[in-house]
Parts: C-alpha cells; structure tokens; sequence
C-alpha cells in the first residue's frame, strides 16, 4: 500500500528523495512549513534507512562542564553567569580529574568538554585539562571545545586559529563538539547571542578544525526567534562546508530551552517541532552521515519516535550535564547502558554502541551481543 500524502505540495519532493536527489532552499522551507508532520517523517525515514539501515547508536560518554563563568551574556543561555554570581562554579583540573576516574568505570570511551569563557583561566588550564585526561585515560576520546570556545582560545595564546587547534591536538583534543552554531542568521544572532563569534566565523572555526584533521558535529538551536527560512538557510550552510570538507560527523538539532533565561517569555518546543526538526534536517544534510536525537534535550519518549523521523543515534549516557539542566530540562542527568538499550529496542530499531567517529564497539540483535 502506498503511502498517501495529506498535503500535495510534498509529492515533488518525495520524488525527488526516492531519486536521491538534492533538496533546494525551496523545498526546506516547504518541509518546515507544511501540516503533513507524517509525510515530512515518512520521507526522512527513507533517507535514514538508506543511510544506516535500523541501526541506532548511542555512545558510553561522560560530559564536563569545567565552569559556568562566562565573559559572554548570550540571551538564550541559562548556563553562564558571572563570577560573582551565587551560582557560579570552578571546577579544579584535579576536581575534573576526580570526577572523571569516579565515573569512567573502565567503559567511558569519550569525554565530551564544553564550558564558559572564564575570564581569568590562562590558555594552559585548557591544555592542561587535555593533557592530564589523556595521560590518565589513554584509551578515552576527547572531544572539547566548541568553536566559540577554540576562536577565545586562540587570543588567549594570542596564536593563529590553525596553530591553535594543531597545539590543542598534540596535547590530546581529538575532534569538536558543535556547539555554538545557535542560528547563523545575522538578524536572530545580534538578538540572542550578540557578542559571540559570527555564523560566518563558526564556519570558519570547523572549516579549519577540518584542515588539520579533526572531525566535528554541527548544531542549530531551533524554537526561540528564528523562522523557517533561517533554518532552512542554516541548514544548507552546513551542506555547503560539508560538500567542501566531507569532515562533520553527526548533525544535532537542539530544542530551545526558554526557564532561566532572558527569553522566558518563550514556550517550549513542542514535540511536533522537535520531530519536524529531526525530520528536515535528515533530508536537506544529504551529506552528514548522522543525525542525533539528544534525549536529554526533548526527553527520551520524543527520542524513541526520532527514529522513525530521519534520526539514527541517541546520544549516550552523558553523566552531569548541566547546560541545559540549568535551562529547565527536567530529564535524568544519566542513562544506563541497558536503559538506552532498552529504548532503542522498544522503538524497533538495532542498538549499536559506537564510538565518537562511528567505529563500531557493539551491536546487539534479539538479545544477543555482537562485539567488533
């Protein structure tokens, strides 16, 4: 039985999918717009099952955030304040150091760093960092430092962005989160984050992160003051420098969490959004291997649906997040690894615990584990 579309508009579209063909600015917008969430889902499942089948990863992680002193007062973030601010935290190396050896456990196979611009920090507690998980946990992954984070460093030791990054990977950073990306329409950026790097200078930072040969993700921040057509804009940006570096790995769409900020006037996203957001970005970033489902971000029921619209990973176990926690996310700070075994199954997909560039650690069929 074929499928039958609600709304007519998408049946080009759909023609153009089942030929694998690229989508235009066009068609973006059309996805973002129409009423037909299952005709949208129904096409990026397609695209999702062409490119990795039913599998679904997830990945043993541990997140650290080192401090949440910020010289940046991004209109959006919950996360960072000042340092005399009554929440204001400043994790030691040694404290990291701890609470990475608390929670590694001998299975962790990525730490994943991200934090605020601290105004007194010297660009060795950054190396540092590096260096003293590295030599404490060899086997780990390390990946820091979103690009808003590498363009600060850089003028902390007052080097090159390219020289910068080739110091950072000697002392052990080993690929970049995506963070920072936000919106890159210049319009919704000097309203919610004004004085951080520009779209353009993110997609530089990547750009040359790619040079030297570190793989990074991508992000957009979706459901605060952006339309459509900056999604869709955002999105084809992203294909650009992909077609141009082949070096993302995996897309994340983050829903906007609005509790604790300057934007508290704003609703949460609605699942509806949170699966379309899934849903484009799978069809119009034909050349990203992967699209993650951030669990934490739109709650682990929503996560389990994303695979049927165009999502093929869920994260990982993370432990201690606290960026979007600090924004009102009321979901568990850690799963399991048989809880998030348990999720992927019960969504009728084949979990596959994997490590930050996607090599295969595990996969699991009819209870039964395959290690590679």
């Amino acid at each position: 039985m074929l499928f039958e579309f609600e709304d007519p508009t998408l049946q080009p579209i759909y023609k153009k999918v089942m030929a694998g063909a690229r989508l235009s600015y066009e068609d973006g917008v059309t996805l973002w717009k129409t009423h037909d969430l299952l005709g949208v889902g129904y096409m990026a499942n397609i695209v999702r099952e062409r490119l990795n089948g039913d599998k679904t990863y997830f990945i043993h992680n541990r997140h650290i955030n080192p401090t949440n002193v910020c010289v940046l007062s991004c209109q959006f973030c919950a996360f960072g304040v000042k340092a005399e601010h009554p929440n204001a935290y400043e994790k030691s190396l040694e404290e990291i150091f701890f609470d990475a050896e608390k929670y590694n456990g001998g299975e962790v196979s990525e730490f994943h760093i991200v934090g605020g611009l601290h105004p007194d920090y010297p660009f060795e507690y950054y190396l540092d960092l590096l260096k003293g998980l590295k030599i404490r946990f060899p086997a780990v992954h390390i990946q820091a430092y979103t690009a808003v984070e590498l363009e600060y460093l850089s003028r902390l030791a007052n080097l090159p962005l390219k020289e910068t990054m080739e110091v950072l990977k000697e002392a052990g950073l080993g690929s970049i989160p995506g963070g920072g990306a936000e919106i890159f329409a210049k319009r919704v950026r000097r309203k919610i984050c004004g004085d951080k790097i520009t779209g353009e200078e993110w997609l530089q930072v990547h750009e040359i992160a790619h040079s030297v040969g570190l793989k990074s993700n991508a992000t957009m921040l979706y459901g605060h003051l952006e339309t459509a057509e900056e999604r869709t804009d955002h999105l084809i940006r992203l294909r650009e420098l992909q077609d141009k570096t082949h070096s993302f790995v995996t897309f994340i769409p983050l829903a906007f969490h609005p509790e604790n900020t300057v934007l508290d006037f704003l609703k949460t996203t609605p699942g509806q959004l949170d699966l379309r957001a899934l849903a484009v970005s799978r069809m119009m970033l034909d050349n990203f291997p992967h699209v993650k489902a951030f669990w934490i971000m739109i709650t682990p029921k929503i996560a389990q649906l994303a695979q049927s619209f165009g999502a093929d990973d869920m994260d990982g176990t993370v432990v201690e997040e606290k960026i979007i926690h600090a924004a009102g996310a009321a979901t568990d700070q850690i799963f399991h690894k048989d809880q998030i075994i348990d999720m992927i199954t019960e969504s009728g997909r084949t979990p596959v615990e994997r490590d930050t560039l996607y090599e295969q650690v595990e996969e699991w069929k009819e209870e039964v584990a395959t290690k590679v």
